[in-house]
This record gives structure tokens, sequence and C-alpha cells, in this order.
């Protein structure tokens, strides 16, 4: 009986010790043997939690965790200094991989040697840093999309809506005047979609004139103020809007349904990127005419792939992230145009 009862209680502590370093401060880190980590602890950093697209990516990343790693999200507010505070946060925790998106790509060069003395991995995604940067260390990665691909796109939807509309002409002058609504000032994102959505109406044959561009830093409110100013200075002389992304061109619709545009066939095509969900219902209103999709859904969910495994002590591969890997660092997720047609493809 009572050689019973010392096995039983052996068992019993056994059990206790095998579920305390599953679950509390004891897990070790990538760098101290993350391999061996049940449920890996991941830190990602968003650089601000009230952009539409970015909340796309980060429910991903919650939604892909469940069953491979454990998510600690948080809110960078739009400020390096606070991302940077939560990095060294999640370093102090001793989390097994750190996935950011760098609320200025610059630093990322920062983040990446304090990951790389704790030998935490480090996934940066929708804002790429500089190639330099990403060459600094073997364990560093980015899932994105390329910008150039979703300017091309953007300009492509213009181009075919000005070639068979010949109404759009206003001036009947054979050029297409319009304004740029552009999102933060040197982002990668903003100066590539700007720079290949003119290129592209200019490929197409089209001969172009900016009326007027500004920044409105991928912001609704901001986006409407900016396009409200370019009336009130160009008004009818303007043919098109290219916006960088979906709520910079929703910010413009509302500033054009304030002018009495889209009734009494008063019209100008508006185009966005993203294809957020409150793009998707104006796209179906007939207020905007195309978006492109970033496809939210695929960089969370790949990066957090890519994160898990390297939480795991393991080099990610397409075997086991599901993504190709580019230059053994680089995830790109394709853009695609999207109408009134083919929204559903959206969704």
């Amino acid at each position: 009986m009572n050689k019973f009862v010392s096995t039983a209680t052996a068992a019993v502590l056994a059990l206790s010790i095998a579920g305390c370093s599953g679950s509390g401060g004891s897990q070790p880190t990538a760098g101290e043997g993350g391999g061996g980590a049940s449920t890996p602890k991941i830190g990602v950093a968003i650089y601000k939690f009230d952009d539409t697209f970015m909340t796309g990516v980060r429910n991903a990343i919650s939604q892909s965790a469940e069953g491979k790693a454990q998510v600690d999200i948080v809110d960078s507010q739009n400020s390096q200094p606070t991302q940077n505070d939560k990095v060294d946060l999640f370093i102090t925790k001793k989390v097994n991989a750190l996935a950011i998106n760098p609320v200025d790509r610059t630093a990322a060069g920062v983040i990446i040697d304090k990951a790389k003395q704790a030998n935490i991995p480090v996934v940066f995604f929708n804002r790429e840093p500089m190639p330099e940067d990403m060459q600094k260390w073997d364990k560093v990665y980015y899932v994105g999309a390329k910008a150039e691909e979703s300017g091309t796109i953007s300009g492509q939807i213009i181009a075919d809506y000005w070639k068979a509309h010949p109404e759009a002409d206003k001036n009947k002058d054979g050029v297409l005047q319009y304004v740029m609504l552009k999102g933060e000032p040197g982002h990668q994102d903003a100066e590539l979609r700007t720079k290949y959505s003119v290129k592209a109406i200019e490929d197409a044959g089209i001969k172009v004139e900016k009326v007027a561009e500004d920044t409105a830093m991928w912001d609704r409110v901001k986006g409407q103020e900016k396009m409200a100013a370019f009336l009130a200075s160009a008004g009818d002389k303007i043919e098109a809007v290219l916006a960088n992304n979906d709520d910079m061109a929703l910010g413009a619709i509302e500033a054009l349904k304030a002018a009495g545009y889209f009734k009494d066939n008063k019209y100008i095509p508006v185009v966005g990127v993203d294809a957020t969900a409150p793009a998707l219902k104006e796209l179906e209103n007939g207020t905007l005419l195309g978006t492109v999709l970033n496809d939210a859904k695929n960089q969370g969910q790949a990066t957090l792939n890519i994160a898990a495994v390297l939480a795991q002590g393991q080099t990610p591969t397409k075997e086991n992230t599901g993504y190709e890997i580019t230059d053994g660092k680089y995830v790109w997720i394709p853009y695609k145009k999207i109408t009134k047609e083919n929204m559903d493809e959206a969704k």
C-alpha cells in the first residue's frame, strides 16, 4: 500500500513539473533552445492599431496563431520610440520570436541589433526594412507585397476607364488631369505606388497632367480634407483621383459627395489600394471605381507561420511555412485588381 502511494505521488510530481516548464517564465527563448518550447511565444508590434488594413493583418495573425503559438500583440501608437520600448519588453519576457510592423522602416536596424544580441529571430512585415539591415543577420525575414505592383494595377484601372469612357476627358484636350493622395512621405509603398500608378497610365498611351498632389498619411479624414482643398482650387479640372490606399480614397469620396458628385451624372473615377471592407461597400455603390487587393489575410498568416517556425529553432521553408521564400529572406504576397465585377474575390 505504501509503495502504491509513493508511486502515485511521484507521478503527480512529474506531471506538475512538466506543466510548469511549458507555461511559465522558464520557457526557453529561441536562443536558449526555443525548439523545445511546445507553444512558442511571439511578440508582435503593429505600427498603430487604428489603421484599417493593419487591423486585417493583426486579426489574421491572431487567427493563424491558434494551435501554433501564443501571441502578444501590442500597439506602437505610430511612435518608433514606443515601439522600441515594446521590443525591449518582449526581449525581457524572453519571447521565442518577434514579428514587427515598423513605424519607421529605417529604424529596423536598431531592432535587429537588439534581437540578434538576445538571439531572438525577427520577422518584419508590411513595411520593408532597408536592404542593408536585412543582411545584418540570418534570422531576419520580411513578409509584404511589392508596392510597384499595386501602383501599376491602380494606374491600369484608371487607364481602362479612360479608354472606355470618352466623356471622362471633360475638357476634350486628350490629357488626363489627375490628383494624387499620397501616404506617408518616404514610405516605400507611398513613393512606389505614386510613381508606378502614373507610369501605368502613361504606358497605356495616355498623356497625363498632375493637377495637385499632397500627403494624407494613409488617413481617411486627412484624405477628405485634402480632396476638399483640391476641389476648392482646381474644381472641374480634375478628371481622376489616385489614392495610395483605400482610407484616403474613401475620404476623397466623402469630399466629392459633399461637392455634389456621384449624382446627376457628375462623376470622377477614384482608385484606392487594399480592398478593405469599407472600400468594397463603396465599390458596390459605384462611388469607388476600383481598388487593389492587398492580401491582409495571407500577410498575417505568412508572418505568423514564419515566426512560429523560427521560434521552434527551425529554418523557414515553403514546406514548413506554406509560402515561397525568395532570396532566403523574403515572402512576397501578390496583389490583385478588384473592380465591381470581381469584388467577391476580395471578400
